[in-house]
């Protein structure tokens, strides 16, 4: 049954006009719609829109504590070497991030300021209340923050619908930004003062037991100077040995004319012996394989003494370093320059009326065009 109407004349007529009419339509209405897309565009951006004005500010992180013992760097000095990017992106996150945004909330009233009844309904934020995922994202949008690695330096560029304002904003970005920079170097100087102080306070304590334990020593000892009493020990040995040397070469010349039994070769050889069984004594207190002879005691006090010595250099190190970190902890480590000082603007820079305008419509164009491509490609094929 359907298949007979659908062969009949006239059905097969409508369906035949319908096909021809069909692209028509479409283009037309494309057009239209392109049309009126068009002038509504022109109308927010001639008249609705909101005036935006932008300040800009150019700023750069200069480091202060480079040291006066370090070689000058006349290549360093040439490209910034007193300049970090690493700093400068530090500083780029934290101006764009959800703490930075409270502080000028505060300061500022940013969220009165950008969800302004007054103004269009399109650039602005809905409600003063909206979430502040939302209204961190609409900062975003109107606060753009970026690096130039070319010559290192931080491009701040603040919208806001009064010249006031738009300054107010970049004033107290550049403004957070030092003081954040300096915090962060403090912050870390002081903890590197906290860690040196415990240091110098295990440091002076091993210097105290090593003093002590040394002067234990001397007091288990008997000597102030076990080194000094083993010189002057040696300087006695040697003085012995130079009279033993000379007694037995005037034993050998008396020998010469007199008898071994003479009384004189008696009394040279009981001064040999005496001077002999001397040397051996005083020999085995500075050595003996047995121990606790005077050359071990030097050793010890010796050991004892480098440690202490030690211990003290030590000590005076960490006082050094400890002084340094206390002086760098009460300075700016860190100085924010302005290249450009935040601008008052005179002329709402923001929306770009007449480029959006010609974007818009342009594209549109573009669009209606490929739509009645389409429609004619379709067409071509059905017939």
């Amino acid at each position: 049954m359907i298949d007979r109407l659908r062969q009949h004349p006239i059905p097969r007529f409508i369906e035949r006009v319908h096909q021809r009419l069909a692209p028509h339509i479409v283009r037309r209405r494309t057009l239209q719609a392109a049309l009126v897309a068009i002038v509504l565009a022109i109308l927010y951006w001639g008249v609705v829109a909101s005036d935006r004005y932008v300040s800009e500010a150019d700023v750069v992180v200069d480091r202060t504590d480079v040291g006066s013992g370090q070689s000058m760097d006349f290549s360093a000095l040439l490209t910034g070497g007193g300049r970090s990017v690493y700093d400068l992106m530090l500083m780029r996150d934290h101006l764009r991030s959800l703490d930075m945004l409270q502080k000028l909330d505060v300061r500022l009233k940013l969220r009165a300021h950008y969800s302004d009844w007054r103004r269009d309904p399109i650039s602005r934020m809905w409600s003063e209340d909206t979430e502040q995922e939302f209204f961190h994202r609409h900062y975003l949008s109107r606060v753009s923050i970026e690096l130039d690695d070319a010559v290192g330096v931080l491009r701040i560029k603040a919208q806001a619908y009064s010249p006031e304002m738009a300054q107010s904003i970049s004033s107290a970005l550049v403004e957070e930004g030092e003081r954040f920079m300096n915090e962060l170097a403090r912050r870390l100087a002081r903890d590197q003062v906290d860690f040196l102080e415990k240091e110098v306070d295990r440091m002076s304590e091993r210097l105290l037991k090593a003093r002590q334990a040394l002067v234990n020593f001397q007091n288990v000892k008997g000597f102030i100077s076990p080194q000094a009493a083993a010189e002057s020990l040696s300087t006695i040995v040697a003085r012995w040995e130079g009279q033993l040397t000379e007694l037995k070469a005037k034993r050998e010349t008396m020998l010469g004319y007199l008898s071994p039994t003479a009384p004189d070769i008696a009394m040279i050889d009981l001064e040999i012996g005496s001077i002999v069984k001397q040397l051996q004594a005083e020999r085995g207190r500075l050595t003996s394989p047995k121990g606790g002879t005077l050359n071990r005691t030097v050793e010890e006090f010796q050991r004892l003494e480098m440690e202490t010595v030690f211990a003290q250099d030590v000590y005076k190190t960490a006082l050094v370093a400890l002084e340094k970190g206390r002086m760098e902890a009460t300075r700016n480590l860190k100085k924010v320059s302005l290249v450009q000082s935040p601008t008052l603007p005179q002329y709402p820079l923001e929306p770009r009326r007449i480029y959006n305008m010609l974007v818009f419509t342009l594209s549109v164009l573009v669009l209606a065009g490929i739509v009645q491509l389409l429609a004619a490609i379709i067409r071509d094929h059905k017939d």
